[in-house]
């Protein structure tokens, strides 16, 4: 299935979802008020989630003159990968991660850590940012994008509608007003619904952008190695974000805060490894 079938399937997943809370607080008018709610988001999602995604992890451009290896190796690979260059942004946090975002190729950024930039060595450093780059020529960087926004907002709804409901600030339950029991159902299953929206990113991709970086960066063992080093970091150096937006880092940077996920969106770091180990012997 195509990136943009995949982003039109996730559009009218909100919508419906969204039409369903709206339903279950305030009957047919909740529909209604739902709907164009939807319809503001799914245009909002489109055209600015990589700007919210950015805003919300602080993320400030990064110069040239700041980080002339990073600007060197971006180029060089997007020349190799056939795209643009992508606008390369710092977030100001010590849990070393990236991720890429935009609406295609020529509107991509790539997003370092301040901990990403200082823990890994400059062929651990290319191996990631190969990964990111991978993305952005696999367009799997809009559906990243749209995904982590959506899910982001479906959280937040139901925690709102889970309180209104429990503390009974709902409508009637008739023809017209909303169903307080309804409406709690939905506030309970909403966010297993973000997370099967997080489920459709396909896995996959990121076994895909693995092997495109490991192209990109001519070195399959450079993404090996820093595949080892974020994992073992990110169960101990927490990253301060929303975990709706997990889908778009190169690796979990919440998986420290549980055990196991039902709804993970990144394929087992042993055999993302072992793949790149199998590419570079040559398997």
């Amino acid at each position: 299935m195509t990136s943009q079938i995949k982003t039109v399937l996730l559009l009218g997943l909100l919508t419906g979802l969204l039409m369903l809370i709206g339903g279950a607080m305030g009957g047919r008018a909740g529909l209604f008020l739902a709907f164009g709610f939807a319809m503001l988001m799914n245009l909002g999602s489109y055209w600015y989630s990589d700007t919210i995604v950015l805003k919300m992890y602080k993320a400030s451009p990064l110069s040239p003159g700041d980080a002339p290896h990073i600007h060197r190796v971006v180029e060089e690979m997007a020349a190799a990968a056939n795209i643009p260059k992508p606008r390369i942004f710092l977030i100001p946090q010590d849990a070393p991660n990236a991720f890429a975002t935009g609406r295609n190729p020529d509107n991509a950024v790539v997003a370092v850590t301040r901990g990403i930039v200082s823990m890994l060595t400059p062929d651990e450093l290319k191996g990631v940012l190969a990964h990111e780059l991978g993305h952005i020529a696999n367009r799997d960087i809009l559906i990243q994008s749209i995904a982590a926004v959506l899910a982001g907002a479906i959280v937040f709804i139901a925690n709102i509608l889970q309180f209104t409901a429990i503390f009974g600030g709902l409508g009637g339950d008739d023809d017209e007003g909303g169903s307080p029991f309804a409406a709690l159902v939905m506030a309970l299953l909403a966010p297993l619904a973000a997370g099967l929206i997080q489920m459709a990113i396909s896995r996959s991709r990121e076994y895909l952008a693995d092997a495109t970086g490991a192209h990109l960066s001519q070195n399959p063992l450079f993404l090996a190695g820093a595949l080892s080093k974020l994992d073992a970091a990110a169960h101990q150096i927490p990253l301060k974000g929303n975990p709706a937006t997990e889908n778009m880092f190169i690796v979990n940077p919440f998986s420290g805060r549980r055990a196991t996920s039902l709804f993970a969106t990144h394929p087992p770091i042993e055999d993302r490894i072992a793949r790149l180990r199998a590419m570079a012997e040559g398997r």
